[in-house]
């Protein structure tokens, strides 16, 4: 198969209607880029998993355009029409009870069915013009770092799939916010850039979910993600310096991917900037530029509360790694 990377309205046409067809399409979305299908074709749902080597128990994110269309797969409840009126089109995934028609293989065999609202135009356009709610998880090798340009799914997926759509650079970087609102108060699965304590000033409640995680409850909860080709390692800021000499000493090439000012210290640094929102943005494009070294040290930022999202990606990229 030879993959094809377009941003044409020719190429959105085309998109459209190979969805509707059964077969897979990458586009982007404000978030990272995501690996679509029917999401009411099992079939299609089996591609995606097939294609990415995800576990066919890790649920798939419903894209939708309008509000009209998450009762077409769900049942929404007050708090869900909160959130979308404050929230939506934007980075926030919401579970919900889903409705029988959504197959069991797009949501990883469970009851409930996660639905967002992109915000990426040409997201919402390919949406529109296929007619149908596509499921998509980012459009990576399942375990690898989550793709921000269409050239990084080029490199993934290169001969998997026939069309990527080019919507340049996503603009938040890391994946939506996942809240649960099928218990008794809401619960945050995932950080993202819409925090707890945003979605607590909607609906009064709100907290991130703690227990330990034995099933994916939703997307990007059970399983390994976001790791570059390399051993890479979490460091604190004070151990920097010394975690980069122990590494070269072994004759190893280190690269440093760490906040604009410990970056500057060092020639092989990577900055992701200076605030959360830059940290977001730059942290899957400096974790895949990463891999042109022998391995890599992040800098640990959980000092800053502000950062808690994007080190969510960077724990479960370093996996436990420590130094």
């Amino acid at each position: 198969m030879t993959t094809k990377i377009g941003d044409t309205q020719e190429d959105l046409l085309r998109a459209a209607t190979l969805l509707k067809e059964g077969e897979l399409v990458a586009f982007p979305t404000e978030t990272v880029y995501g690996l679509g299908g029917n999401a009411l074709d099992p079939n299609a749902a089996k591609k995606i998993y097939a294609v990415k080597g995800r576990p066919s128990d890790n649920p798939l994110i419903v894209h939708l355009s309008t509000w009209e269309e998450v009762f077409s797969v769900a049942y929404p409840n007050e708090q869900a029409k909160a959130l979308y009126d404050a929230f939506c089109p934007g980075p926030l995934t919401m579970i919900l009870k889903k409705l029988p028609i959504v197959p069991d293989e797009t949501t990883g065999g469970r009851g409930t069915v996660a639905v967002r609202f992109p915000r990426h135009p040409m997201a919402r356009k390919l949406i529109a013009l296929a007619g149908v709610p596509i499921a998509a998880p980012s459009a990576n090798v399942s375990k690898h770092v989550s793709p921000t340009t269409a050239w990084h799914v080029y490199v993934d997926l290169n001969g998997r799939i026939p069309l990527v759509l080019d919507g340049g650079t996503c603009d938040v970087g890391i994946e939506s916010t996942i809240v649960d609102l099928t218990g008794d108060e809401p619960v945050v699965l995932r950080p993202g850039a819409i925090t707890a304590e945003r979605i607590k000033e909607v609906l009064g409640k709100a907290d991130y979910f703690q227990g330990e995680v034995k099933e994916a409850l939703a997307p990007g909860m059970k399983y390994k993600h976001y790791s570059p080709k390399v051993p890479c390692y979490l460091v604190r800021r004070d151990s920097l310096e010394s975690a980069y000499r122990k590494i070269r000493s072994q004759g190893k090439n280190v690269g440093v991917i760490a906040s604009e000012k410990s970056a500057r210290r060092f020639p092989s640094g990577i900055s992701i900037g200076s605030s959360a929102k830059e940290a977001q943005h730059a942290i899957y494009g400096a974790l895949r530029e990463a891999e042109r070294y022998d391995a890599v040290i992040v800098e640990d930022l959980s000092d800053k509360k502000e950062f808690f999202a994007a080190m969510d990606r960077i724990k479960k990229a370093t996996g436990g790694n420590v130094l």
